[in-house]
């Protein structure tokens, strides 16, 4: 199939190479900047606290494509590596290299997986109907739990890594699939409208 345009090069189309590389890079400061405020950002949730870093992962990826959606979160995890208080728990956990090879290190990688593959869908359309992105950020979720819980199971074993590392988090994660939902098809149909009018 062939890949589609993303929400961003339509609703920002931009020409000439110059001119696209500075927009590319604002956009994936600015994303890293809305990752470091929503792992900051704890909000009281049935049965632990969420940060909205998911939700904001499967936007990110959706919207500006697997290439960019990642290089956004890359930029994001190289900030973290260089000392950065990015990350939630940041600085009272650690900072730099020895938080991300602790217990949410398989989940920081997760999110390069995440957004990656949501971009990826999204270049083929799965943004643009609430079904397909469902099913698009279940996907996308599901790949940052696979690595998450990989690496936790490395440090605590993989049934204490299930109890606290996965089954604290299937509502937050639901609803947060139903956010994606009630930005992406959204925008898409304003951005539809727009061309017509």
């Amino acid at each position: 199939m062939t890949a589609q345009t993303t929400l961003l090069d339509t609703a920002f189309p931009i020409e000439g190479r110059t001119r696209r590389l500075a927009r590319d890079a604002a956009i994936a400061v600015a994303g890293s900047l809305l990752l470091t405020l929503s792992a900051k950002t704890q909000i009281p949730f049935y049965p632990v606290p969420m940060t909205m870093q998911t939700f904001v992962i499967m936007v990110l990826g959706m919207a500006l494509g697997p290439r960019l959606g990642t290089a956004t979160v890359l930029l994001y995890l190289a900030q973290g590596a260089a000392g950065l208080p990015v990350f939630a728990g940041t600085p009272e956990k650690g900072i730099g290299l020895a938080y991300m090879a602790g217990p949410t290190g398989g989940y920081l990688v997760g999110f390069v997986a995440g957004a990656w593959l949501c971009g990826a869908l999204a270049e083929r359309g799965w943004d643009r109907s609430w079904l397909k992105t469902i099913a698009a950020a279940a996907l996308g979720h599901g790949a940052i739990f696979v690595f998450g819980f990989a690496w936790l199971a490395t440090l605590i074993g993989a049934e204490k890594a299930f109890q606290f590392g996965v089954a604290p988090f299937w509502a937050a994660t639901l609803l947060k699939t139903a956010l994606a939902v009630a930005v992406l098809p959204p925008a898409w149909a304003l951005m539809r409208r727009m061309r017509r009018s």
